[in-house]
């Protein structure tokens, strides 16, 4: 019972840092999407206007 009393923080503290990570790229992820989107409708503003 001492081993899991070591452990369960270790891997409580490792979970919490995989979720972050997770949300970080997630994010990451979609402002990329956003901004390629943003962009792609500028360049068809500007294809109209030509």
């Amino acid at each position: 019972m001492e081993y899991l009393a070591v452990i369960v923080p270790s891997l409580g503290v490792g979970l919490v840092f995989f979720f972050a990570m997770k949300a970080i790229f997630n994010a990451d992820r979609a402002e990329r999407q956003a901004l390629a989107r943003a962009e792609q409708e500028a360049d068809q503003r500007i294809k109209k206007t030509e």
